[in-house]
């Protein structure tokens, strides 16, 4: 394979000063490299540029010297000086210098007191590689299994070894320097068990009992994971208040490897239980990178009534308004080589509930044939993501 570097992101660069959060080792700093090539970069990593502008933020204006206005300045690991935000808004505001400002959390920036300039820089986020970035060279059975981290992808032969230590840097470096949590053993026995959970409700009561630890630590733990972009909570949508739903959200963590590394089973087979939710996991992967790139920023969710009927993704593309109804996409997916059309039930049944508008309806499953049964696409997965981001599914 070639080099991670040499595959373009689908990410657009913007024309003004952004912030740029992401999961760690998903090729932030290399982008910023790759778009931003005349840029002046500064990395908060080196110990002694840390410490000289943690100790005299001004220092910041002699470093970016005579450049002229609407020239760019990339500070990386901005979320180890949150302090610096200041300077940076001043310097945008007398210099009208452009900052790429990259980090893997904005946690300790909001905890540190910092406003995120005010709006003066949009927000991007970046994760690991998509399938439409990585093109021929995406391979689902590896994917499923091993996920869609740039290294991980580039060196597919010490996957296990890149992600084990992957989990370890993430305890180390979020964890136990940046102080997020008290005792490290209570945390590691939650991340074991919420790998475990990828792509399942969330129960904070059976999560707490399995992890030995008080119920509210489960919200602060999942609060962290949240916060340092290593997971993401899918909600429930609700129809209307006269519906009964199941109103839990889903935990998905960002990518199906990292997932299968915090259950601590990357030396085991992966089973078909794990197999399905790394498929919903790379799907819900999908839609949040061609939500991001499109800049469309539809809501996600899932749908469960109280019996039980479930489809795995609702896309909103219109809200509610008094006088209007929502519109919505549903995706079901499938680990499956042939397609059941007892499975496009929950999907019809959504499409009959009164008060809201279904645009469209999509099975997603692992086998090859392309069907269009009277409302419903029925597509493999490699036609449903040259679909998405064609941008012919929202």
């Amino acid at each position: 394979m070639q080099n991670h570097d040499l595959i373009p992101r689908l990410l657009p660069c913007p024309d003004r000063s952004f912030f740029l959060f992401g999961p760690r080792a998903t090729g932030k700093s290399t982008w910023l490299k790759q778009v931003l090539p005349d840029a002046l970069y500064l990395d908060l990593l080196n110990a002694s540029l840390y410490l000289e502008l943690t100790r005299d933020p001004h220092r910041l204006e002699a470093l970016a010297g005579n450049r002229p206005a609407k020239s760019w300045i990339v500070l990386d690991e901005i979320q180890k000086a949150p302090a610096l935000l200041d300077e940076v808004h001043r310097l945008m505001e007398s210099r009208r210098l452009n900052f790429a400002l990259c980090g893997s959390s904005a946690r300790k920036l909001r905890r540190g007191g910092a406003n995120l300039l005010a709006g003066r820089a949009i927000t991007l986020n970046m994760e690991g590689f998509s399938a439409a970035e990585l093109g021929d060279r995406f391979s689902l059975p590896f994917s499923l299994e091993w996920g869609l981290l740039p290294f991980v992808q580039e060196e597919r032969h010490r996957a296990g070894d890149i992600l084990e230590a992957y989990v370890n840097t993430y305890l180390k470096e979020e964890v136990r320097e940046e102080g997020l949590v008290r005792s490290v053993p209570p945390f590691l026995r939650f991340l074991s068990v919420a790998g475990q959970l990828n792509g399942q409700m969330v129960n904070a009561y059976n999560i707490a009992r399995e992890a030995e630890v008080p119920r509210s630590t489960v919200d602060t733990y999942f609060s962290i994971l949240i916060d340092t972009l290593l997971g993401h909570f899918l909600p429930a949508w609700r129809p209307g208040v006269k519906v009964r739903e199941v109103a839990h959200p889903k935990f998905y963590w960002f990518d199906p490897g990292v997932a299968r590394a915090a259950a601590g089973l990357l030396r085991d087979p992966l089973d078909r239980s794990m197999k399905r939710t790394s498929l919903e996991t790379l799907i819900f992967h999908e839609l949040r990178v061609y939500n991001e790139i499109s800049r469309k920023m539809r809501p996600l969710a899932y749908y469960r009534t109280a019996a039980g009927v479930e489809i795995d993704f609702i896309i909103e593309t219109r809200k509610r308004q008094a006088s209007k109804p929502p519109h919505l996409v549903a995706v079901e997916v499938k680990l499956s080589e042939k397609w059941d059309r007892t499975w496009e039930n929950p999907m019809r049944a959504l499409a009959c509930l009164p008060g809201i508008k279904v645009e469209r309806l999509f099975g997603v499953y692992t086998g090859k044939r392309v069907y269009h049964f009277e409302g419903v696409d029925i597509l493999p997965l490699p036609d449903f993501l040259l679909a998405l981001h064609r941008g012919d599914v929202f």
